[in-house]
């Protein structure tokens, strides 16, 4: 790409010399496009800028917060003779508690997505999360928030939750008891092998009940079914990390210990 004009986040960075940071933007156009640019640019807003390179990593230049009326209809590249002029709009940051959840959202996105692979519809489910977190939330908000979005990435990753059969494709029963495995799905098990606390609190595994399950496909994510696509929701995404540490988790985890 030659000078072409992006709208995106800010997903990562890192520090790059003396006076640049090494950028992780998840674009409208082009999905995760690392690049390098100066450093300053800030996380959660809607950045324009215009971006350069052949290769993985390009050059990022003239970063600036983008409009409203530009996130909405992109904006004009240089080389149309158009002069492009940025509004000074006074976005809501995310502030307190939300900003682990964002900081979450931003990290499962720039982990398990690939390089300059275009997924328009999960941006806009990112940017109407981002929305979200701006406004205040309650704790349960804030968990269906942060699930919904998970959903939206596990379609787009191609890992759509079939919860109306288990792994050999039985229909589920109520007055059954299943253990999700995130690379086999609804595994049956008998109640004499079931010690749930146990193996919560050890494994990290969870056993569900059958009316449990058929509430969360009838029902999908309320506040009702929260927990238990809560438990499902991290299994797979510590799968498809391959179990390695999200750091904002661990930050989530220690600002609630000092609370």
């Amino acid at each position: 790409m030659r000078n072409e004009a992006l709208i995106g986040y800010l997903l990562h960075q890192r520090p790059y010399q003396e006076k640049c940071a090494l950028y992780y933007l998840f674009s409208q156009q082009h999905g995760v496009i690392h690049g390098i640019g100066k450093k300053g640019a800030p996380l959660f807003m809607p950045l324009q800028l215009f971006a350069t390179g052949k290769r993985d990593l390009k050059t990022f230049s003239q970063i600036n917060i983008a409009s409203q009326h530009t996130t909405q209809t992109g904006i004009a590249k240089e080389d149309d003779g158009i002069a492009t002029v940025l509004e000074a709009l006074s976005y809501e940051n995310i502030t307190g508690q939300h900003q682990y959840a964002a900081l979450y959202l931003n990290e499962i996105l720039w982990r398990l997505l690939s390089t300059e692979d275009p997924m328009p519809v999960l941006w806009l489910h990112y940017q109407d999360s981002l929305s979200q977190l701006r406004r205040p939330l309650s704790a349960n908000e804030l968990r269906l928030c942060l699930r919904q979005f998970e959903q939206h990435l596990f379609n787009e990753l191609g890992f759509s939750l079939i919860l109306t059969h288990d792994s050999i494709e039985k229909i589920i029963q109520p007055d059954d008891s299943y253990r999700f495995l995130p690379d086999v799905g609804l595994v049956p098990v008998l109640q004499n092998d079931i010690q749930t606390e146990h193996l919560d609190n050890t494994m990290g595994q969870f056993f569900f009940k059958g009316t449990d399950i058929i509430a969360m496909t009838q029902l999908g994510i309320t506040d009702k079914t929260l927990n238990n696509w809560s438990k499902i929701h991290r299994q797979l995404i510590d799968h498809l990390l391959d179990y390695q540490p999200l750091q904002s988790r661990l930050l989530w985890q220690q600002q609630q210990r000092y609370q």
